[in-house]
């Protein structure tokens, strides 16, 4: 939200009082305690009327300040917040000179200048991160000029000289947030425009730092689109939180905010195989499924989850969680059938509950539903006619929204995609835990996932997994993220990723979308080039909205891509699933932006048509239909190796490529092992069994690690490769792999049925 007209004036009925002076400076056991005031203090008349602002600087976690901002103390005593599960009491350090006092948590510190002239500045050692000081720190109030009074409590933190931000949730618009308004609320918006499913009140900085705004409710970031210099997030109300995160790297920053706001666990093996689905208005029953299935073997093409859209219910009646009998008269049988011929099953649901449905009037007489203030059930013919919204701050509605799930996972069902909980009412409503609806409504899709995802652990154990389209900050626990609603066509493709991008960016470790678009039907150049970018993404879903995405109805090529890329992404499971645990240890991403894996790279900086998967691979999925694309590679001090050819390109530069349909820039960086596995039938196997070890341009003299995962995501092995001249060995340090060999372009060592040690000359 803008206040300013201009450099010089306020917009309309506004009046600002910024901080600025620190009047008082206090040490208060492990923090800072600030009255700022909104002028100078100069005689006792000025401490008359006028607003102050209380300010306290503290640390949740080592390398990370958190700065409360108050007004009226009384309009914080119910507020809601981003869950902090990491949250602790790490030891501070607290400092104090004639003009400044500083806390120093781990990594950072935060310097407040005594007296007049407002200043807070974020240092890590003796690097200048970020600033608050001339008219940054603000309270507003807006008179009626704007159709209502309200108040505001901004901040304006400062951007340096070509610093670059990024994240904010799964944003569509440019991957580079300079000169962009982001309002942070979940909407139904799509991929074409600047709304989000998946609002995340965080920013990364291309300088190693970042910053996430403690708030449930709306937040309006305004980043160098108001004032040039800095980036602004306010709220309206009487407080403001937020934290500042230590790097030194964008990947300390994402593992130390992941610390705090918790960490996603390791979804099953199987969920990176292929997913296909019904697509969602298509007209379909037991015999299209079945017959979609059984094509997909006859074509070897490997499939790994069946999901069920919308429809596997009767119109108008979602959620009632049944079968529509018409389509599915033996749900239970089907389900075994489909189970013994090797797939997972996944259903959608959403967390409304139409009028139509025999749930519905059962819900409303027990209160599980949101109300309306005048203790009517809440609602609308926006989505399901007459639908009603599932109360999740009830305790008695959850076990009973829960216990329906339960009762589908007893017939079969794997795991559940989590559509919406983004059409959530901010006024007019009522909550059981008596919670503000404006603060609730993006905390709503996090509550939401969080009781669907824990009766999945409650059932399936490790093998709990949601595909969620919206959440929140902290909604990296209950993984995976899917983009949904794109377009088919290259644009929204390329929007897509994006889209991905940013939301990884905030410590999302794990993200799908909708191969081939989800709005239209997808050409046939389109549609395979989307098959390669999903297969080699961490998730991997067919799924469109009003037409089938099986691949024979586009053309038999896309048959054939489909196969490859499957099989390969197969392959690379030792390699992938070794990423994941990754992520769950460190908080990383699997889909990584280039700026995170290369931050000291300048032509990284803006990139946002490529990306890593983990350290070693690097992707460039091709956006035209004539195969032409252009990537870059990093300087790694070595040769770039292309993963399907072999062919080898020099780092530190551009290259443009022509590809057919059956490749794509796929590049190895150079002293990489990839563990590649003995089988591309499907994605959950042993991975340490019949394993080779394919070894990337390793320097003479040089090592490299590798870690080959278990299914349970423990390490089933880990060990080093060493070159020396012609010979290669490696060796296990840990663990142990059977029938196992090493790689050199195409030279192969022999077969290791057991051991920790193999050597061989390429």
């Amino acid at each position: 939200m803008k206040f300013t007209d201009g450099q010089w004036l306020l917009q309309p009925g506004v009046t600002a009082h910024y901080a600025s002076e620190a009047y008082t400076v206090e040490a208060q056991d492990d923090r800072i305690v600030i009255l700022a005031t909104s002028r100078p203090i100069k005689h006792r008349g000025d401490t008359l009327q006028g607003p102050t602002l209380t300010v306290v600087l503290s640390s949740p976690i080592e390398g990370v300040v958190r700065v409360s901002v108050e007004h009226y103390s009384h309009s914080t005593e119910a507020r809601l917040h981003i869950p902090m599960v990491g949250a602790g009491k790490p030891a501070v350090q607290i400092t104090e000179t004639d003009t400044h006092m500083t806390l120093t948590s781990g990594a950072i510190s935060v310097d407040v200048k005594k007296g007049e002239g407002w200043s807070l500045v974020f240092r890590e050692g003796s690097r200048i991160l970020t600033k608050s000081d001339w008219r940054s720190l603000g309270y507003i109030q807006w008179g009626a000029e704007n159709g209502k009074r309200s108040n505001h409590v901004h901040e304006q933190l400062l951007l340096q000289v070509g610093e670059s931000i990024y994240g904010l949730g799964e944003r569509f618009t440019p991957w580079v947030k300079n000169g962009q308004v982001v309002e942070n609320i979940n909407k139904d918006g799509g991929t074409a425009c600047e709304q989000a499913y998946k609002s995340v009140p965080f920013y990364l900085s291309s300088r190693g730092y970042g910053v996430l705004v403690n708030e449930a409710g709306p937040v309006s970031f305004e980043v160098a689109s108001e004032k040039t210099t800095r980036v602004q997030f306010s709220r309206e109300g009487e407080s403001l939180d937020y934290c500042v995160f230590a790097g030194p790297t964008p990947k300390d920053v994402i593992s130390r905010l992941t610390a705090l706001t918790g960490r996603s666990p390791l979804p099953p093996a199987w969920t990176f195989g292929l997913w296909l689905t019904t697509s969602f208005t298509t007209q379909y029953d037991e015999a299209t499924v079945t017959h979609f299935i059984d094509e997909m073997a006859r074509r070897d093409m490997p499939l790994a989850v069946f999901h069920f859209d919308c429809f596997w219910m009767r119109e108008f009646q979602w959620c009632d969680f049944e079968w529509n009998p018409k389509g599915f008269p033996e749900p239970e049988a089907m389900l075994a059938r489909l189970r013994a011929k090797g797939l997972k099953i996944s259903l959608w649901i959403n967390p409304y509950i139409a009028q139509k449905s025999p749930l519905f009037p059962e819900a409303a007489a027990k209160g599980y539903l949101l109300k309306r203030p005048n203790g009517q059930t809440w609602q609308t013919d926006l989505w399901q006619p007459g639908m009603g919204i599932v109360d999740f701050t009830n305790p008695a509605a959850t076990a009973w929204y829960q216990g329906h799930l339960r009762r589908l996972m007893g017939m079969g069902v794997d795991c559940f995609k989590t559509d919406f909980g983004e059409r959530i009412p901010v006024e007019g409503v009522v909550y059981h835990d008596g919670s503000d609806p404006v603060e609730m409504h993006n905390l709503y899709a996090l509550q939401y996932n969080e009781a669907v995802f824990k009766v999945m652990q409650e059932v399936r154990g490790d093998e709990a997994v949601v595909f969620a389209r919206s959440t929140y900050a902290s909604g990296q626990r209950f993984p995976v993220h899917w983009g949904g609603d794109c377009w088919s066509n290259f644009e929204s493709m390329a929007e897509s990723l994006r889209g991905g991008l940013s939301l990884t960016a905030c410590g999302f470790a794990f993200w799908s979308h909708d191969i081939g678009g989800f709005e239209g039907k997808p050409p046939p150049a389109l549609y395979k080039r989307w098959i390669q970018f999903g297969l080699m993404s961490s998730h991997s879903r067919l799924h469109g909205s009003s037409s089938y995405r099986v691949p024979w109805l586009v053309d038999e090529e896309s048959c054939d891509v489909l196969r490859a890329f499957t099989r390969l992404k197969h392959r690379l499971m030792p390699y992938l699933f070794g990423v994941a645990h990754e992520a769950t240890q460190t908080g990383v991403p699997v889909m990584r932006a280039m700026v995170i894996e290369h931050p000291q790279d300048p032509a990284c900086v803006t990139l946002d048509r490529q990306y890593h998967l983990g350290s070693q691979l690097l992707v460039a999925p091709v956006f035209t239909e004539s195969g032409e694309v252009d990537f870059y590679l990093p300087d790694q001090g070595g040769a770039w190796t292309h993963l399907l050819s072999g062919a080898k390109r020099a780092g530190g530069r551009w290259h443009q490529e022509t590809h057919d349909f059956l490749s794509m820039p796929l590049y190895v960086a150079p002293g990489s092992v990839i563990p590649w596995g003995d089988t591309d039938v499907r994605p959950d196997y042993d991975f340490a069994h019949s394993v080779t070890l394919r070894v990337f341009e390793l320097a003479d003299g040089a090592a490299a690690d590798f870690v080959v995962p278990a299914l349970d995501g423990s390490i089933a092995a880990r060990g080093r490769v060493v070159r020396a001249g012609s010979r290669y060995t490696a060796t296990v340090s840990e663990g142990a792999l059977t029938q196992w060999s090493l790689q050199v372009g195409e030279q192969r060592s022999s077969v290791l049925a057991s051991g920790g040690s193999l050597s061989f000359d390429a």
